[in-house]
């Protein structure tokens, strides 16, 4: 057996017989939730099939569980990380760490037991899975590239921001603006909407920051935040380095990647040991964030600020060319970085003419303004199933931002997806720009999108809300046309590789968002260790209410499913869900089930289908099993027909932790071989609750 470096074997025995392999694990998908469960039951199965001990630290949406100890940690061989999101490795230091994507775990198990004999060792240091994912993956690209997570990770943090400022803006424009020729649309001073406005602007002003600090803390953790949060700002605050727009938020993806990667090159500096404890709270942080800032000044700064200023003196000797030409660059540059600084280049350029008499410049870059926002959010209703329901509802956030010509409010859907959806939004502002260059539109106020047409501060309306709404559409349907294409090819890889995440995110209804990933906060719920699988039915006499807490009932088991396909299915067991009389309404509880299913199938492969809805059309938590002798289609990704079929119904206001919990046990248990038999195999509605008193 290999010991990690530095470390005597584990474990007892005389000299000549071979030492048991202790082994630890985590499991961690985006959602948190079914392939979480089903990783650390198929590393459990493995290592019981291999006679290695390993025990496995689940990290989903209801918290950590079996949560690995210090002492647990000390005494292990080595460790497998199967994970689709970040895992803190700095507990692992002198350990062999192997890391994948949570599919692997799921599909081979075996594989990363004998992988992690010989492992790298972890250095520590801090850091997050970018240590030594790329040394220790061995996964053939199946994990999530470090870049990509850490891009997700800093959106996940910066949506709230962007949504809590716009809308509080967009409201203390709507109900304490004004149009004013000299101040474009303006709310009183020193009033109350002028108080919500301010705080609002405070969110904004925040979001760049927070994007920037969170994509660093991905890739170095605690001590890349401070730099990342400070260079972010430094790049939207274009007055430290001599320019009138800020560098936006692609400046900050900049200094985001570029202070999560300074302060890993600076951990592996190597220092005397007294300095070594105070490294990643003082000499780190003020190094970076002075080397970080200083650089972006003299070095970046001044660049992007003459660059922009020549970039202006360019567009001034436009003016008298085609208007339709003009107004097509001013929405390509409007809608490029959404408040950037070739955003604020065209903007300012707009703004600036109004004093001379010339609104029609500012007529097109007030059409293209709204663009994104609107085009983006149309997006998120024209194809759901493309978007998890988080990006949904930003979506709705961004279409009311649209309104009032708050551009920032699709920053996310392109920090998230920028070659699908920064393409879309110059193709639509582009379009807008020429439309309303094309009709005359003219703006006398220096702000955009349908409010300033409402208040009256723009010439030729109708023109204007066609330009508006064409560049809207073309956003929107180029928008989808390009993830679309994206998303294909992702399936197409991760079908290759093992399993995609799809089914998962339509059974959680949340996005990417790092306030849902089940990240392992909070206190640890005392579990059975995730090793111990059941092997025999529970004793027959178990109470009924100990399936599931109840909600699964011999009134909602049935052992043969008639239907054919998976709508008709899906009504079947809304109607077995309908018995318990805790249905108000089966035809919205299917709707609600079929809305989901958009969004991505819920069969998750080994013949399973774990259909799900959250509607008020139920009154409490019910579950639901049936059988499929034949197989019911489900688009599962491993192209198995449904034969075991559970589906949860939850109310809205009871959707948290209890359905998250629910999805968990089940997840977990069906990856034992054994009992997913023992199901298939019950002669009756008794011997299946039998079974199913297993989960626990």
């Amino acid at each position: 057996m290999t010991s990690p470096a530095g470390l005597p074997p584990t474990g007892g025995g005389s000299s000549g017989e071979q030492q048991r392999l202790k082994l630890l694990a985590v499991t961690a998908c985006p959602t948190g939730i079914a392939h979480t469960y089903m990783a650390a039951e198929k590393l459990a199965q493995a290592a019981e099939q291999l006679g290695v001990d390993i025990k496995v630290e689940t990290q989903g949406s209801i918290g950590a569980e079996n949560v690995l100890t210090d002492n647990d940690v000390r005494t292990a061989d080595g460790i497998i990380i199967a994970a689709d999101k970040d895992v803190d490795l700095s507990r692992f230091a002198g350990k062999r760490v192997v890391t994948v994507g949570v599919a692997e775990g799921i599909h081979h198990p075996e594989r990363l037991i004998e992988q992690v004999r010989t492992a790298p060792v972890h250095g520590g240091g801090g850091g997050g899975t970018s240590t030594s994912s790329s040394a220790a993956s061995g996964g053939g690209g199946k994990e999530r590239s470090v870049g990509y997570k850490a891009l997700m990770n800093g959106v996940s943090y910066m949506i709230p921001f962007v949504v809590v400022g716009g809308l509080l803006i967009a409201i203390s424009l709507s109900l304490g603006g004004h149009t004013d020729p000299s101040g474009g649309l303006v709310i009183p001073k020193d009033s109350f909407w002028m108080d919500v406005n301010n705080i609002g602007v405070i969110g904004f002003q925040l979001m760049v920051p927070i994007l920037s600090g969170y994509i660093a803390y991905a890739i170095g953790d605690r001590p890349a935040l401070v730099p990342g949060m400070v260079g972010g700002w430094i790049a939207n605050t274009g007055s430290l380095y001599d320019s009138e727009a800020g560098a936006g938020f692609i400046g900050a993806i900049v200094t985001g990647f570029l202070a999560g990667y300074l302060v890993l090159w600076i951990k592996k500096v190597e220092v005397p040991k007294f300095v070594r404890p105070i490294m990643p709270i003082i000499v780190i942080p003020i190094v970076a964030t002075t080397a970080l800032g200083l650089f972006f000044i003299y070095v970046i700064g001044k660049p992007i600020s003459w660059v922009f200023e020549h970039l202006t003196d360019w567009l001034g000797g436009m003016t008298g060319t085609s208007a339709v030409l003009l107004g097509a660059i001013l929405g390509l540059m409007i809608a490029f970085d959404m408040g950037g600084p070739v955003n604020k280049t065209a903007f300012l350029f707009g703004a600036g003419l109004i004093a001379t008499g010339n609104q029609e410049v500012m007529g097109m870059c007030a059409a293209a303004i709204p663009v994104m926002p609107l085009g983006q959010g149309l997006a998120t209703l024209i194809r759901k199933r493309l978007y998890t329901e988080q990006e949904r509802e930003t979506g709705l956030a961004s279409l009311f931002m649209g309104l009032f010509g708050i551009s920032e409010g699709a920053i996310p859907f392109a920090a998230a997806r920028p070659a699908q959806v920064i393409p879309a939004n110059m193709l639509g502002g582009a379009v807008a720009g020429a439309l309303a260059g094309l009709a005359g539109v003219e703006d006398a106020v220096p702000h955009g999108g349908p409010i300033v047409a409402v208040l009256g501060a723009v010439s030729g309306v109708p023109m204007f809300f066609v330009a508006v709404v064409i560049g809207t559409v073309v956003t929107a349907l180029t928008t989808v046309a390009l993830v679309d294409v994206s998303e294909r090819k992702r399936r197409g890889r991760s079908m290759v590789d093992g399993l995609a995440p799809q089914p998962e995110l339509a059974l959680a209804g949340v996005g990417v968002g790092s306030d849902g990933l089940g990240a392992g906060g909070g206190t640890a719920t005392a579990h059975a260790p995730a090793q111990r699988t059941s092997s025999a039915p529970a004793s027959t006499g178990a109470s009924e209410d100990e399936v599931l807490s109840g909600y699964l009932t011999a009134q909602t088991v049935k052992v043969r499913l008639d239907s054919g396909d998976k709508e008709a299915a899906i009504r079947e067991m809304a109607g077995l869900l309908a018995a318990t009389g805790k249905v108000t309404d089966v035809e919205e509880l299917v709707a609600a089930a079929l809305r989901r299913e958009e969004q991505g199938t819920t069969g998750l492969g080994e013949e399973i289908a774990i259909p799900h809805a959250k509607t008020d059309a139920v009154t409490a938590p019910v579950v639901g099993f049936a059988r499929s002798a034949e197989g019911v289609e489900w688009g599962s990704l491993d192209g198995t027909k449904a034969k075991l079929v559970f589906m949860i119904s939850v109310p809205e206001a009871a959707a948290g932790d209890e359905h998250l919990r629910i999805l968990a046990l089940l997840s977990r248990k069906l990856m034992d071989t054994g009992f997913r038999e023992r199901l298939m195999t019950a002669p009756d509605e008794a011997a299946v609750l039998d079974v199913l008193r297993e989960i626990r």
